[in-house]
């Protein structure tokens, strides 16, 4: 519709903009960036233009183009703290005092949206933390974290109750009862799952280097297939529903979730979906999709979930902005994964963050050789692949292996206690509070 907007009016700025942000999420970034481009050459005033066209030069990778980008938005609307916080998202972009300083004097202003607020707090949350204001740094954190949760809904009992269900459904009577040859025998999806900043978009640039495999994204098919079942089925919700369906049946939602998420892939024979939160669907994966390959990205219980912390998500993870129900989401992973090893042995490979800092090669082959690939030296370098990554570690996922990662969480040690007491049944005894 939209480019059939621009035959009717080539040189309408908004039409660019709107058409930019449908390619965006349409995951066309490279397109994107051409309509953005267009747009704010347009109407050069235009703020959301400048910000939207940092975000896609972000995504393929041209750092330098996209930071211009964003302090020209900054430029346009000074008090939108979304920008501020784009900048501090990429990871490898440092605030000068000056910046600081503004940023400052613009979360004191209570006038501005709280969403505003909370953006300036995570960005100077982050700019202490570059400058290893440690204390300061922490602060922002909390402050960020507290002002998003009192806007937001999250009940971890329904967390609770949602797993204990997929645990119920999903056992070893239903796995050991099963119908041969149910579910799409297809073999194209690699899924890659666990915590948020855990190491999983660094797993997927490896295997997005393999030449049989294309790296796509956070991708949403599962989940919502399994919420249309909840909405389809008579007085039958998922996951219970999956117990009466019929191995076609079973078959076609695999055929559904593969004809769904073709408009992410190239031509490889293999794709990544590295959606974390599907760590809850696992059973449902093996169920519509046997020949699935399903990896665990695992990283310290403290660095996974103050990472987390640390983050502010676009959209979703809700568990995130406070430190103790953090540490309980945490406690229900790690228990969920558990059951899954135990109703589909061997059908999860588990990859540790640290190890695969600590050895690169070992690790590479060994998830190679779970996925039924060649060795491919090009997965070793994988910061040298040129493709769109849309998550928070795009530039991060850009350099060669590095350790500075590790054990970050220990910086903010004093901070820590309550996620620490949280996590106290998964840590080991060096990092548990005293």
């Amino acid at each position: 519709v939209l480019r059939e907007s621009l035959t009717i009016d080539s040189d309408n700025a908004l039409t660019h903009y709107y058409l930019g942000a449908a390619l965006a999420m349409a995951a066309k970034p490279h397109e994107a960036v051409e309509s953005y481009r267009r747009a704010v050459e347009l109407d050069p005033l235009l703020p959301g233009g400048h910000i939207g066209l940092g975000h896609v030069l972000k995504t393929v990778g041209d750092q330098t183009a996209g930071v211009e980008a964003y302090k020209r938005a900054i430029e346009l609307r000074p008090n939108y703290g979304e920008t501020y916080y784009s900048l501090a998202n990429l990871k490898t972009f440092r605030f000068s005092l000056d910046e600081i300083s503004n940023m400052e004097t613009r979360l004191a202003n209570e006038k501005l949206p709280t969403e505003c607020r909370v953006h300036f707090a995570f960005a100077l949350a982050k700019a202490y933390e570059d400058a290893q204001e440690f204390d300061k740094s922490f602060a922002h954190y909390e402050l960020a974290n507290q002002m998003h949760r009192d806007t937001i809904a999250y009940d971890p009992v329904q967390t609770q109750v949602g797993h204990e269900r997929m645990r119920n459904v999903f056992s070893e009577e239903f796995f050991s009862g099963a119908t041969p040859n149910r579910g799409c025998p297809d073999a194209d999806p690699i899924f890659i799952v666990g915590l948020p900043r855990s190491g999983s978009t660094l797993l997927e640039q490896i295997l997005a280097s393999h030449s049989q495999v294309d790296g796509t994204s956070e991708l949403h098919d599962i989940s919502l297939i399994a919420q249309g079942l909840s909405r389809s089925r008579d007085g039958d919700v998922f996951p219970q529903s999956i117990t009466t369906m019929r191995p076609e049946e079973l078959r076609e939602l695999g055929e559904e979730y593969l004809s769904q998420t073709r408009q992410y892939r190239a031509e490889a024979p293999f794709f990544t979906d590295k959606m974390p939160n599907n760590f809850a669907y696992v059973g449902f994966i093996k169920t519509i999709l046997p020949n699935a390959k399903i990896i665990d990205a695992r990283r310290d219980p403290l660095d996974s979930c103050f990472g987390c912390f640390k983050q502010h998500f676009a959209k979703g993870q809700t568990f995130t902005y406070d430190l103790f129900e953090l540490g309980e989401f945490y406690l229900e992973y790690h228990e969920l994964m558990s059951h899954w090893d135990t109703v589909l042995p061997g059908q999860v490979l588990r990859v540790q963050y640290e190890t695969v800092v600590e050895d690169l090669e070992h690790q590479v082959r060994r998830i190679l050789d779970f996925c039924g690939l060649p060795f491919e030296d090009a997965c070793l370098s994988f910061h040298e692949t040129k493709r769109a990554v849309r998550t928070a570690s795009s530039e991060q996922v850009r350099q060669p292996i590095y350790s500075s990662s590790v054990g970050t969480w220990r910086r903010f040690e004093k901070h820590l206690e309550i996620l620490q007491q949280a996590l106290t049944p998964v840590l080991p005894a060096e990092s548990r509070s005293q």
